[in-house]
């Protein structure tokens, strides 16, 4: 299969967009039910966003890396790109935790100034390095260009951390994270794919799932309790704590943290399950036959998900087994009601806006929680006294014309159409911005 996945692009935009959403709600004292992370075992349609995503990354791996393959890419070659890569993702987690305080101490004005300065630079330098593509005539297609920014982008990135060492405050910088755990299993999920066969993937996505079951029902935590899988007391909170420290999710009502270490063994899972359906996906099979793969197994798993559930909830911050196979099992389902429909049927007009955010994907998603955190970092001085610019947008073009969720929700659909408009220039523009 050499032409491009279509549904994949459209399946990936329509994640982003829920992200998104459910991140930037207008208060989130008032939000509907369905656009609320479950309480702790259950699920809902906001807990199924990231398992997509994780999935999508999954998906993209044998596709992306099988066509380096095809051309003659070694696998060292292919393998530093992965690496390279995995580190960038990492460390633009690590600047959206830290953004945009950073934890400083007292600075004279000018650091301050110098600090967001650099942050600019450094980030527009990352992204412009990814703008990069051969098919480009002049300087966007020459590869000396890129690496010249990639160093550009090195001396500022220093610069930040020269300030850092005499002025920030990271005692409390949370560690784990959304992009930090992409980068984890789009790393492990891209070496798998180069060194293994896919049977032995399969039977190491399923050893996961098995022993993260045997570890998190079967092993006392060492703080005195039982197996058990309450939110403060279970072999993951625990471990967070012993190795994270105080760098964990500062809002979490549990002592671990929701993208935390061992949970992120069968996030590893989801992104290999994704990996599998990218397998199947480039197969020479008839298109119906791979839509009925993906139904079929989609099915499958969403009952086996199901049937795991009553011994081992379906679970959000744990990522439980049971929340691996649910998740997965509806991101299949997803796929290839998509699939039937732009791949096979053609009916592409709908989903347009939706591939404008699957073609920049990681550069909106940080953009948005960059602009997100600004809202409320930005001051203003109003008639009672300073107030952040979000809620003076929020109190003065929303709650006085709708109901309180009403509100919060039209607020976060604002922004969703307002990202959608930088991901519509970026589209016609030919800019595809990856790293």
């Amino acid at each position: 299969m050499n032409q491009r996945l279509y549904a994949l692009d459209i399946f990936r935009g329509i994640t982003i967009a829920g992200m998104i959403l459910v991140n930037n709600p207008g208060s989130w004292s008032h939000i509907y039910p369905p656009l609320r992370h479950a309480g702790w075992h259950g699920a809902t349609p906001t807990d199924w966003i990231f398992p997509f995503f994780l999935f999508i990354v999954g998906v993209a791996v044998p596709l992306a890396i099988g066509k380096r393959l095809e051309r003659g890419d070694t696998s060292t070659s292919i393998l530093s790109k992965i690496v390279v890569r995995s580190f960038i993702i990492f460390g633009l987690g690590l600047l959206l935790a830290a953004f945009p305080h950073f934890g400083m101490k007292e600075a004279p004005k000018l650091i301050y100034t110098l600090q967001y300065f650099l942050i600019g630079v450094f980030i527009v330098l990352i992204f412009m390095r990814g703008i990069f593509h051969p098919r480009f005539d002049g300087f966007w297609g020459n590869k000396k260009n890129k690496r010249w920014l990639g160093l550009a982008a090195l001396v500022a990135a220093l610069g930040l951390a020269s300030i850092g060492f005499q002025y920030y405050g990271l005692s409390h910088l949370r560690i784990p994270g959304v992009l930090q755990r992409i980068a984890v299993v789009y790393l492990i999920c891209s070496c798998l794919f180069l060194f293994f066969s896919w049977k032995a993937q399969l039977l190491i996505g399923v050893l996961i799932l098995l022993g993260y079951w045997g570890l998190q029902t079967l092993i006392p935590v060492p703080d005195g309790f039982p197996p058990n899988l309450e939110p403060n007391t279970s072999l993951a909170a625990w471990l967070d704590r012993q190795l994270l420290g105080n760098h964990l999710w500062s809002q979490a009502h549990i002592s671990g943290d929701p993208e935390g270490i061992l949970s992120t063994l069968p996030a590893i899972a989801t992104g290999i399950s994704g990996v599998m359906t990218g397998v199947w996906l480039k197969t020479d099979n008839e298109a119906y036959k791979k839509l009925s793969g993906l139904l079929g197994i989609g099915a499958v798993l969403l009952a086996l998900g199901y049937a795991w559930h009553v011994v081992f909830p379906i679970n959000k911050p744990l990522w439980t087994s049971s929340y691996v196979l649910y998740t997965s099992g509806l991101a299949l389902l997803f796929l290839g009601l998509i699939y039937w429909l732009t791949d096979i049927l053609k009916y592409q007009t709908w989903a347009r806006p939706f591939e404008w955010y699957g073609k920049n994907a990681l550069f909106v998603f940080i953009f948005s929680g960059l602009y997100g955190r600004l809202l409320y970092t930005i001051t203003i001085q109003g008639s009672h006294g300073p107030t952040t610019l979000k809620s003076l947008i929020y109190n003065n073009f929303f709650t006085p014309y709708f109901s309180p969720v009403n509100a919060s929700l039209a607020y976060a659909l604002v922004h969703v159409g307002m990202i959608l408009i930088l991901a519509w220039i970026l589209f016609k523009r030919r800019i595809f911005i990856k790293v």
